[in-house]
């Protein structure tokens, strides 16, 4: 039964995705060694994941006061992340702002860009503290990390004018989203039974969101949006499915040393 619901969450993902991950990334996530540093870059991704939709919504669709308020909600993550400050015990704060958040009303899309993004960005330090709080319980220390190239390459598509560049923003979170997705899913079934459930749990929860970015991206455009999509669908998959000298949870194809190569 877990797997029919699996594979009925996974159809729209992948068929969204223009390649799977390269079974050369799965044969490296799956050795025990890369364990550490896989869970160390997915609390980083998921704590990217929520700024990234913060910094949609400041820039277009809240006035400053909701902006400050937006900022204090993520401020004891990054103080733990990148001044190390505080314990990692984070009490709940991803459930909920001391106030709710309201569009500035400058735009039509506001309030579901609004909408969309503070429940994302929920569910996104909710994860967070869950994968921190597995590698605590592991004896994992969390330590911050470069970005990879795959984000960076993926917004370097990104138009510099407006509404463009929000549709292309939006669009790009839809592909980072859905891969995401698609790589708990390969994961899931070399793991141990803590972490399969858990990438598993994710799988479920978070299967809506490059759905959401999509919605929105479309409804910003106004129009049929297939052609851009089908742009950022090809690049992403290039990230994919090419050398990445960075073995990390968004990489592409791992390249092998010359010292592993002649053992």
């Amino acid at each position: 039964m877990q797997k029919l619901v699996l594979d009925q969450l996974l159809a729209p993902i992948n068929a969204f995705l223009q390649c799977p991950t390269p079974q050369a990334w799965i044969d490296k996530a799956r050795e025990p060694k890369q364990l550490e540093s896989l869970l160390i870059d997915h609390c980083n991704c998921e704590l990217k994941a929520a700024q990234t939709a913060l910094m949609l919504i400041r820039r277009y669709a809240v006035d400053e006061q909701n902006a400050a308020e937006l900022l204090a909600w993520l401020k004891p993550y990054e103080d733990y992340v990148y001044r190390q400050v505080g314990d990692g015990k984070f009490d709940g704060k991803h459930s909920g702002l001391k106030k709710m958040i309201s569009a500035n009303g400058l735009h039509p899309y506001g309030d579901d860009l609004v909408e969309k993004m503070v429940l994302l960005i929920k569910e996104e330090l909710h994860h967070f503290q869950q994968v921190l709080e597995i590698m605590q319980s592991r004896g994992i220390t969390y330590t911050n990390v470069s970005a990879g190239r795959y984000a960076r390459g993926m917004m370097r598509q990104v138009r510099t004018y407006e509404p463009q560049a929000l549709i292309d923003k939006l669009i790009c979170g839809a592909y980072i989203e859905a891969r995401s997705c698609e790589r708990f899913a390969k994961l899931a079934p070399y793991l141990d039974d803590e972490l399969q459930k858990f990438y598993v749990s994710l799988l479920r929860s978070e299967a809506r969101h490059y759905q959401d970015y999509l919605a929105l991206a479309r409804q910003v455009a106004g129009e049929d949006i297939s052609a851009r999509v089908a742009y950022f669908g090809k690049h992403e998959a290039q990230l994919i499915s090419t050398p990445d000298h960075e073995f990390k949870f968004h990489s592409g194809v791992p390249v092998v040393t010359d010292a592993v190569m002649t053992g």
